[in-house]
């Protein structure tokens, strides 16, 4: 997902985009959400979060954060 769709997501949840990478925008809105705060943290590639909207992204840069 692109930066600008996150900050906009941010945006409904009232949260402060300023400059903050995307893994840490991520995990605000996941608080925000009410959900783990996990993004990019699934760098053995499982996770039981089958329905979570940043799962692609998240395998992906969990996965760059490991090499």
């Amino acid at each position: 997902m692109h930066m600008q769709d996150i900050r906009s997501i941010a945006k409904v949840y009232g949260l402060k985009t300023g400059k903050q990478t995307k893994v840490e925008l991520v995990r605000h809105i996941q608080q925000a959400e009410g959900n783990f705060s996990c993004f990019a943290t699934a760098t053995a590639g499982i996770c039981d979060q089958d329905d979570c909207l940043w799962r692609e992204d998240c395998f992906a840069l969990a996965q760059k954060k490991s090499n």
